[in-house]
């Protein structure tokens, strides 16, 4: 008998061609009007030409599926500069301007963030896994601020990371008739790197 057991994987190797008809599928079926409640395993399978157990594979539940469709709908996170912590907040507060116009301009991008607010599992979900590492990332970069000096030490992270964030959402969600345009997330994070500039 051996004496030590051989692990093999388990399952077929995942699919990028079965993960993008899948998602497809979701997004094409969102398109059409069909709501979140509507959209059964069975139906995606069926609209993807996958079976059931393909779906399971990749994804515990619709859950993390319209979790993923939504980030997939999303602009991606580029990689920050890491040149200044001036930059990397740039680049943080831009993206966050380009998710909000994204979203502002997206009719189906905003229905379906209406009905995840529905349906709490998939909100909790989401901010879990799209929301808080986003947050975790200024607050990183915050914190290096801190050590280099660039930022007072006497400054809440938490806080803070509200302060650089807070003046974009607010121009991309709650004020409809005007978007910030290019240029916005420098003045938002030079006005409040003004204010909390550490002596280094």
């Amino acid at each position: 008998m051996p004496t030590e057991q051989q692990s093999t994987p388990r399952g077929r190797p995942r699919s990028e061609a079965a993960e993008r008809a899948i998602v497809g599928a979701v997004v094409r079926l969102l398109e059409e009007g069909v709501p979140l409640s509507e959209l059964s395993i069975e139906r995606i399978a069926r609209t993807a030409g996958v079976g059931k157990a393909t779906i399971y594979r990749r994804w515990e539940g619709k859950e993390a599926l319209f979790v993923d469709v939504v980030r997939s709908m999303e602009p991606v996170d580029p990689p920050l500069p890491g040149a200044s912590v001036r930059d990397d907040l740039v680049a943080i507060v831009e993206t966050l301007r380009l998710r909000g116009l994204a979203k502002r301009s997206s009719v189906l991008l905003h229905n379906v963030f209406a009905q995840m607010q529905s349906y709490p599992s998939v909100w909790d979900m989401y901010h879990r896994v799209a929301v808080l590492p986003r947050r975790e990332r200024i607050d990183d970069v915050l914190r290096r601020g801190v050590e280099s000096g660039e930022i007072r030490g006497d400054v809440d992270i938490d806080l803070l990371g509200d302060l650089f964030v807070g003046p974009m959402l607010v121009r991309t969600v709650l004020r409809p008739e005007g978007a910030p345009g290019e240029g916005a997330a420098e003045r938002i994070v030079d006005a409040v790197l003004e204010g909390v500039r550490g002596r280094r």
